[in-house]
């Protein structure tokens, strides 16, 4: 009977310090993620889409659900900056990909600017990515 009251103390005692310690997850920094274009060739024309895909580096599986806030496509590979497109986002299809809809006006090198928010994760995600619109 001792040795039962006894337990009951010792897994009251750790239920108690269990609950009062505050569990923290690391923090990620935005460096640990990037995104990736799916192709880095793509279609020339007035609908053209693009997909990227944000990966968290240290595992190298795709990020879902992030928010994406800033969006920019130029042409500044190709010397010429001030050359843009308009760019929507799409529905996702895949978990961690997010693909955009937009008109690629020139044969050439494009850049594709992006910032987003990974959910539980402070500071923010931030890539230009290099592509080609061909023939």
């Amino acid at each position: 009977m001792k040795s039962h009251l006894h337990m009951r103390a010792i897994a009251a005692t750790l239920t108690l310090l269990l609950s009062s310690v505050s569990f923290h997850a690391a923090q990620a920094d935005p460096k640990d993620y990037e995104f990736r274009l799916v192709e880095t060739a793509i279609k020339q024309g007035d609908v053209a889409v693009i997909a990227v895909t944000l990966i968290d580096k240290r595992s190298g599986k795709p990020v879902p659900d992030a928010v994406i806030f800033a969006t920019r496509l130029d042409m500044a590979p190709d010397g010429m900056e001030t050359m843009t497109s308009k760019i929507e986002p799409l529905p996702t299809t895949d978990p961690g990909t997010y693909r955009f809809k937009t008109s690629l006006s020139m044969v050439g090198g494009w850049r594709l600017s992006l910032g987003a928010k990974v959910q539980g994760e402070t500071g923010s995600v931030v890539n230009k990515l290099i592509f080609q619109a061909v023939e």
